[in-house]
């Protein structure tokens, strides 16, 4: 009979039996490595408001869209504004999924780099919400409590996010 080599090396890290590690006392390679809790900088708050900000917008979006077709049809919206805020909608939202999604790319692998690219476009996510909330030709009370809670979810981030980079910059990078 032929002895076949096991699926992962013997080391010491490989599955041994180990009282008390589960109910048949196996060791399973899941449970290895992991990250000792003083070494886990990631913001829970940050991910969260990152979390629920992406499916706010994502509803915001849908409603801007359904509110500009209302405007259109309904009110005398001039067709080069209303091309300009459309396009502006969409200009939106590449730079909110773009900051999403840095957030917590960055968040949750303790990186500044991606920390700091969502925080640096924060600010032009919160001019696009000023412009939807006061600059727009048409600007309805929906919109301008759309756009209120916006940025407020902004200035929360913002802080949060300026927080948890400290925290990853007082840690050294190995």
């Amino acid at each position: 009979m032929e002895r076949r080599e096991p699926l992962w090396p013997r080391t010491s890290a490989s599955p041994s039996r180990v009282p008390g590690s589960d109910g048949a006392g196996w060791q399973f390679p899941w449970r290895w490595k992991m990250a000792p809790r003083s070494r886990q900088l990631s913001s829970t708050p940050l991910e969260i408001l990152l979390f629920l900000n992406g499916w706010y917008y994502a509803t915001y979006f849908l409603l801007e869209i359904f509110i500009f077709i209302y405007k259109g049809l309904l009110l005398p919206y001039p067709s080069a504004n209303l091309a300009l805020d459309l396009v502006m909608l969409f200009l939106y939202l590449g730079i909110e999924v773009t900051r999403i999604f840095f957030g917590s790319k960055g968040n949750l692998c303790q990186r500044k780099v991606p920390l700091s690219i969502s925080l640096a476009l924060t600010f032009p996510a919160a001019v696009m919400a000023a412009y939807y909330l006061l600059l727009q030709t048409y600007a309805l009370r929906l919109e301008a409590i759309l756009n209120a809670i916006l940025l407020l979810f902004y200035a929360v981030e913002l802080l949060l996010g300026i927080l948890t980079l400290a925290s990853f910059s007082r840690v050294d990078s190995y």
